[in-house]
């Protein structure tokens, strides 16, 4: 595989509006976002990125690190700046990174659902002491490996029917990724990455908006406010009934907050 190769994109919206470019989370693709955006595609320039490994991105035979990934995103995204960046789970962590390494190009940050845990060992000990799934699938890489397998050739199809809470169309594109690239930026980019020292690189006039569920049992919500820490311009939106997806379950509560936001971004321009 070519690793000149860019990411796939969906463009949509207005061509002279702010950029806002959305990543989701691992495992995830542009169907995350898509038909969810509100008012956002009458009034911003909208970037859909499937990410390094995912969807319909290249699948190169590489270790998905965060250095990998944000490489590949920086040649997708460049000639695209400045730009807002908007995230989910895994795609937070990116952005964060991205913003660090590439400070001119980001001008704000929207974070849904960061996962920080503190330590690498404290990460592994999340998921190892919590679902049934999350011990055997998120902690033994040979075994998430085998089930990527069987779940992507043999119960893609039947993903849409047991995942009644994610739209069809989300749960459907679970399967569009290899082994290799679900295990390694889980690994890589939850495990190994620690996006806290990522978050004091950056520019403390840098505005960061996170909107996190308090019944995420996934990422849980006192990470985020852990990384939050002593950063001024951070501001947290904790929806009280939601879980891990706050944008599936709370949809008009989170675009208004990020219409508000860009409002306020484009007012400071004027």
């Amino acid at each position: 595989m070519d690793l000149a190769q860019t990411l796939y994109v969906e463009e949509t919206g207005i061509k002279d509006g702010p950029t806002v470019v959305f990543l989701p989370g691992l495992g995830g693709t542009t169907h995350y976002w898509q038909g969810r955006l509100g008012s956002l595609e009458q009034n911003c320039h909208i970037l859909l990125v499937d990410t390094l490994g995912f969807g319909q991105s290249p699948k190169p035979w590489v270790k998905y690190s965060a250095e990998q990934h944000i490489e590949a995103l920086y040649r997708t995204l460049s000639q695209q700046a400045p730009f807002t960046l908007v995230g989910h789970y895994m795609g937070t962590v990116l952005a964060i990174a991205y913003a660090a390494r590439y400070p001119a190009q980001v001008e704000r940050l929207i974070l849904f659902s960061v996962p920080y845990f503190g330590t690498r060992e404290q990460t592994y000990q999340h998921f190892h002491h919590g679902t049934l799934l999350d011990r055997w699938f998120l902690t033994n890489m040979a075994l998430a490996a085998l089930i990527c397998i069987m779940t992507r050739r043999l119960l893609g199809w039947l993903l849409p029917y047991v995942l009644r809470d994610m739209p069809p169309e989300v749960a459907k594109d679970l399967v569009k990724h290899t082994w290799r690239s679900f295990t390694s930026s889980l690994w890589e980019v939850i495990y190994n990455y620690d996006p806290k020292q990522d978050v004091a690189k950056l520019s403390r006039h840098l505005p960061v908006l996170c909107i996190h569920g308090e019944q995420d049992r996934t990422a849980p919500i006192e990470g985020v406010y852990q990384l939050a820490l002593g950063q001024p311009n951070w501001e947290i939106l904790a929806l009280p009934k939601a879980d891990h997806h706050p944008l599936l379950r709370n949809p008009d509560v989170c675009f208004q907050a990020i219409e508000t936001t860009l409002a306020c971004r484009q007012n400071a321009h004027e």
